[in-house]
């Protein structure tokens, strides 16, 4: 027996939750939301209330009382660029989040949710890791174009999970490994960890990296921007193809990796070309970021549903299993993140850190401006 914690992590259309005693997982639902009722929300922020009562009519039904959780950990974005670690909410995260200020998206919601769950117990809240976390290194902010910086924009809370655990299976601590980390799910990110820090990853909000799943990832820049002049699409159009409708979906109309397997089965041969160029492009970027850790590279781990797929991961061995050794943790482990990281705050393991709203990095106090 420990602590209970209680986890949760707001999607578009519903909101993941779970609850732990210690490191056991004794409950876990996905509670959806209706689309309709959600559309009658002008902002993010509106949709609170609706949220919290869906939630509690769930928690009710499970027989579940917030008042036996010794603390609420959330997956939470909408923050300006900070640190790792774990931050009690406090009235800046709130005032950001609720603000929507710099995103609107249901993730803005998951501080705002444990908050009202911490007023009505008594109990404390805690962001884990958010996704707003950066850590790069200033060499990896450089673009070819000036003006335009490099952003930390990956699955900072699995991501960093994944590592720790590869870490431990490698008997050494996560301030001492290297890692090169590929979350592949719906989304996808992939990152350098050196010695405990994640120095440069792709920008999964801005188009970097490999195609993913739903998202194009990096693609020639010319052509995308005479498709932006041709008159055939607006700007939301463009921030689709690129973050909704791109990747998989786009070359084959489905990110279902069961669907596209079938698909080759049954001789689709451009189907077979895309599922393997996915792994291709990849395999491209963990070359890169063995590049970033010099060549030392403890091992390449694997994360995501994607991971579930043998055929993929052997794909991309063939051209990255030269890099290091391949640690694979096949789905998404964010709830388990979130709970320990409650735990090791009641515990007094870690220090907890005060979000101020104060960018981490905003531009080189050294770059000229003309």
């Amino acid at each position: 027996m420990g602590y209970k914690i209680f986890t949760l992590s707001p999607g578009s259309t519903s909101t993941k939750l779970a609850v732990f005693d210690g490191e056991e997982r004794i409950f876990k639902a996905n509670v959806q939301h209706d689309t309709e009722v959600l559309k009658t929300f002008k902002r993010v922020s509106e949709q609170l209330p609706y949220r919290v009562e869906t939630i509690m009519n769930e928690l009710k039904a499970n027989q579940i009382d917030l008042h036996d959780m010794d603390a609420f950990a959330a997956y939470s974005g909408g923050l300006e660029s900070t640190t790792t670690g774990i931050f009690p909410v406090n009235d800046k995260i709130l005032e950001d989040c609720s603000s929507g200020r710099l995103m609107e998206h249901p993730a803005i919601l998951g501080s705002q949710i444990i908050h009202a769950f911490a007023e009505e117990t008594g109990k404390p809240a805690f962001l884990v890791n958010p996704p707003d976390a950066d850590e790069f290194e200033d060499v990896s902010r450089i673009s070819g174009i000036k003006g335009i910086h490099r952003e930390s924009h990956i699955h900072v809370l699995n991501q960093k999970e994944v590592a720790f655990r590869a870490a431990a299976s490698l008997g050494k601590p996560y301030e001492e490994c290297n890692l090169i980390v590929c979350h592949v799910g719906g989304g996808l990110s992939i990152a350098a960890h050196k010695c405990g820090k994640i120095v440069d990853g792709n920008d999964v909000l801005n188009g970097d990296g490999p195609m993913a799943p739903n998202r194009s990832g990096y693609v020639p820049l010319l052509p995308v921007i005479k498709m932006c002049y041709s008159g055939q699409y607006s700007l939301d159009d463009m921030k689709a193809i690129v973050s909704k409708k791109g990747g998989l979906l786009g070359l084959l109309g489905t990110d279902n990796m069961l669907e596209i397997k079938d698909r080759i089965k049954n001789g689709d041969e451009w189907a077979e070309l895309i599922y393997r160029a996915f792994a291709y492009n990849l395999a491209k970027y963990i070359g890169s970021y063995a590049c970033v850790l010099e060549g030392k590279v403890d091992a390449v781990v694997m994360t995501g549903g994607v991971s579930n797929d043998e055929g993929f991961i052997a794909n991309v061995k063939k051209y990255a299993g030269w890099v290091a050794p391949f640690i694979i943790f096949a789905g998404d482990f964010e709830m388990e993140a979130l709970a320990s990281g409650a735990i090791r705050a009641l515990e007094g393991k870690e220090a907890l850190l005060e979000y101020t709203g104060k960018p981490v990095w905003e531009k080189f106090d050294f770059e000229p401006e003309n």
